[in-house]
Formats: structure tokens, C-alpha cells, sequence
């Protein structure tokens, strides 16, 4: 294939993708929800590919994992004001909430585009020992090499400091699928769900959280929550503590 002709392919994608995501967002489901990030009742949109029926929040743009998060940091009061926190990958839906919550918000990611507090690699920070009472990282861990970011999210809390972690989880899997001959965007996105992905996490998530000296919680979307708030039946936040010893 030529790159011209290969160009414009891509172009169709595009355009097709496009008019895919605009027809998701006008698709409403049958059942009204409440989102517990903005605190409206409405009838939610299809998003994803391939789509998921009341997954985003037509108000605020929050999807299944973002009111899961609000769910558990309202019922359990997570944040407290006198805490520093450190958010990776800061998703707009939440950041809002968490920085009136704390008394110290910072955010962090990779991209140099990106107006955050601190451009770094999660797998090496270069940040001080023990600095955060509370670390968010959602939908990262998928991204990189696993082993490193949480040995990092641990040196970074302190004493007793807890991070809340989410990421796709394939419950039905005793074992991570990974493969590190999978390197393009198109294999990725084949293997492991995301052009940008380099796994899918099975059960044995919770070993690797643990591996990395963390004692481990969660908290996991049931009924009724899952009808009211719609939420992915199962889906699972992991409350990892540094222990205060």
C-alpha cells in the first residue's frame, strides 16, 4: 500500500470515527441515572468503542468509572483538608472536586502539552520520599510497567498514606495477559483493547499491588448503585495503604 493511498484510508477512519462518536453521544438509554459527580438526574449517552449503553453523564461528562470514584470518596471521607495530594493523569471530570477537598492539589503526567503540576514519568518521579497523604492514579497502570509505578506511588506516600487505583480488569483471568512483542499501535490496540495499552490485568492485579508492599481494599460497583448510578457491574477501585509501621 502506497502512504498516499494508505493516508487516505486513515482520513476515512477518521471521518468515520468521527460520526460514530457523535451518533454514541445522541443514543440515550432507557432508564434515567444519577451522577453523583455533578448531582443531576437524566437520561445518560452511549460512549466507547464498542459502545456502552448509559456510560456518560450528559451533563458533565463523567463516565461509569468517574462516578464510582465519587461514590466511594463521598461515603468513606477520603479527603480531608490538611492532606497534599498527587493526581496522575488528572481527569477533568474529578479534578475539580478533589482540589476543593485538599489542602494541597498537584497533578502529573507525562505530556509536555498538558498544564500540570509536575511533567514526570510515574515510573520515576524524581519527587521526595514520603511527600502525599494521597495519590489518584485511574486508568494508568495499563499504560506502563506496572511494577515500577507502584513501587513509586509507594515511596511517594507517607507513612499510612493511601492512593485509590483503577484500571480494566479482566476478572475471569487468573493471570495478566501481556506480551512484549506487541510494540505497534495496531497490535496494541488487537491484544490488549487500546492503541496505547501494553496489558490486560487479570485477578492476580491484587498480588501486584501487594507485591509492592501495600495492604489492599476495594470497593466495587453492586447493587443498587449499579442501576441508580449506572456503573459497570463489577467494576473495582483498589484502595492501597502504605502501611504505618
Amino acid at each position: 500500500m502506497t502512504a498516499s493511498v494508505e493516508a487516505r484510508r486513515d482520513s476515512v477512519v477518521r471521518q468515520l470515527q468521527r460520526r460514530l462518536d457523535l451518533a454514541f453521544a445522541r443514543m440515550r438509554g432507557v432508564h434515567p441515572r444519577h451522577c453523583p459527580v455533578c448531582d443531576t438526574t437524566s437520561w445518560f449517552a452511549a460512549f466507547g468503542h464498542p459502545p456502552r449503553n448509559d456510560a456518560r453523564c450528559c451533563h458533565c461528562g463523567a463516565l461509569e468509572r468517574h462516578r464510582l470514584f465519587m461514590l466511594y470518596v463521598t461515603r468513606t471521607a477520603f479527603f480531608a483538608p490538611d492532606q497534599r495530594l498527587l493526581h496522575f493523569a488528572p481527569e477533568r471530570q474529578l479534578s475539580a472536586h478533589v482540589r476543593a477537598a485538599v489542602g494541597v492539589y498537584e497533578t502529573a503526567d507525562l505530556d509536555p502539552a498538558l498544564r500540570v503540576t509536575h511533567h514526570i514519568n510515574i515510573e520515576a518521579t524524581g519527587l521526595p520520599d514520603a511527600e502525599y497523604d494521597r495519590i489518584i492514579c485511574n486508568h494508568v497502570l495499563e499504560h506502563v510497567n506496572d511494577a515500577k509505578a507502584l513501587t513509586e506511588i509507594f515511596r511517594l506516600l507517607k507513612p499510612g498514606g493511601r492512593a485509590i487505583l483503577s484500571t480494566p480488569v479482566i476478572e475471569g483471568w487468573a493471570q495478566t495477559y501481556e506480551n512484549p512483542a506487541i510494540t505497534d499501535p495496531a497490535g496494541r490496540k488487537l491484544h490488549f483493547g487500546q492503541h496505547d495499552h501494553v496489558r490486560f490485568f487479570g485477578r492476580d492485579i491484587r498480588d501486584r499491588i501487594r507485591a509492592a508492599g501495600f495492604a489492599l481494599e476495594e470497593f466495587a460497583a453492586v447493587e443498587p448503585d449499579v442501576l441508580a448510578y449506572g456503573l459497570n457491574r463489577g467494576e473495582t477501585l483498589f484502595i492501597a495503604t502504605r502501611p504505618a509501621g
